[in-house]
């Protein structure tokens, strides 16, 4: 038993965790059919350059999220020519959390029995989610139930590209914590589009509708007090967990500091929305909202992405990850499936000495970790002495 604790949330985290125990693939990415049984809590899969290793951690992910972690088009994911794919995953139940002599009784029903987890798409575009063959209505009511953290070489985009890759990563972790966030972030999302359409219209018909524009603002202010809420507590929550982590993985007194930026903090949604109206008028959509949020970093008080090294960014995204990786299992009462493709290229041997030992001793979750080398794959869990599982593809 270990006991972990989250911004005074305290829980007793008991064995065996949340499990991947098998996965089967029909016709998904470069596999035609393949079954794949888990049989240790750390799996290394190792093989060359274009054998299927983020493949077949995508596979894991898109049963955890219903989609890819690398593209939004499901025809992508299937073999050119096929009828479309099919992703079946055994899944082995996580304990039930204790706090204090009480058992929680946070479980949901699908977390009672070993699972079965069916995704299906098929060339008419048509996709099937189902849970110990009961299919969803809603795929959105699948989220959060098999929490997942991937890391992945192009994530360092979190780190050096745009505002829209940082709400994305508030957005996926709040998503699994809240199945009551996503909603409001769908309905925001879903009304802003009409917002957007409708400024639109606005220009090209030559004449406005302010009335309908208001109702528009009153249903858009609703869902985004709610995301600023959330957004707010979370980072509050993610800022000292992301320093810890960094500290640990770069192994030094760099200060890292983050900021939760929204034009929120400052000015009701309602006058927010009123002050940019003229604006939004002439450029024909919206410029004010929690759409516009960002995570600003620093580093010993300098803007990060304009003087952190390749190995400070590579450290922060890691240290993001893992504290997204610890929060969700404070909220949810076990480890969530932690997902690493090919890190080993990218950090130097003391900072992935850190990150592994984390990773792999202290963590009580699954991982799975791909690499291109077996030895290195070996040599690292050996020097860990943990017990570890290697598939070669």
């Amino acid at each position: 038993m270990i006991t972990c604790t989250v911004k005074g949330l305290d829980l007793c985290i008991l064995h065996p965790m949340f499990f991947l125990s098998k996965i089967s693939l029909t016709q998904f990415k470069n596999y035609q059919f393949a079954t794949f049984d888990f049989t240790q809590r750390v799996t290394g899969i190792c093989g060359l350059n274009g054998k299927g290793k983020t493949n077949l951690l995508d596979a894991a992910y898109y049963c955890c999220f219903t989609k890819s972690y690398f593209t939004k088009v499901d025809g992508l994911n299937m073999q050119f020519g096929s009828d479309g794919f099919r992703i079946e995953a055994k899944t082995i139940p996580p304990p039930l959390p204790k706090t204090g002599n009480e058992l929680s009784e946070t479980r949901n029903e699908a977390q009672e029995k070993p699972g079965e987890i069916v995704c299906i798409f098929r060339n008419s575009g048509k996709k099937e989610v189902l849970l110990n063959a009961v299919p969803y209505t809603k795929l959105s009511a699948h989220i959060g139930k098999f929490p997942a953290v991937m890391i992945a070489p192009d994530d360092i985009s979190l780190i050096t590209d745009g505002s829209e890759e940082r709400r994305r990563f508030m957005d996926t972790v709040l998503s699994q914590m809240d199945a009551g966030y996503l909603q409001q972030l769908m309905n925001y999302n879903k009304v802003l589009q009409q917002r957007n359409s409708l400024l639109k219209s606005f220009a090209e018909q030559g004449k406005t509708d302010w009335q309908l524009l208001e109702v528009l603002d009153e249903q858009l202010i609703v869902p985004g007090d709610f995301i600023f809420a959330k957004r707010k507590e979370f980072t509050l929550t993610l800022i000292p967990l992301v320093q810890e982590f960094y500290s640990r993985i770069a192994d030094n007194d760099e200060i890292i500091t983050l900021q939760y930026d929204s034009r929120l903090h400052d000015s009701s949604f309602y006058d927010l929305l009123n002050n940019y109206r003229q604006k939004d008028f002439a450029a024909q959509r919206s410029n004010a909202g929690i759409h516009k949020d960002d995570i600003i970093f620093q580093l010993n008080g300098q803007v990060f992405k304009t003087t952190a090294s390749q190995g400070q960014r590579k450290s922060l995204l890691f240290a993001l990850k893992l504290a997204e990786f610890e929060l969700l299992k404070a909220n949810k009462g076990f480890a969530p499936l932690l997902l690493l493709d090919d890190v080993f290229e990218k950090l130097d041997d003391n900072r992935m000495q850190q990150l592994l030992h984390w990773v792999c001793n202290e963590n009580t979750g699954q991982v799975l970790i791909t690499d291109t080398h077996k030895e290195r794959l070996q040599m690292a869990f050996e020097k860990l002495h943990t017990t570890y599982q290697i598939i070669e593809l």
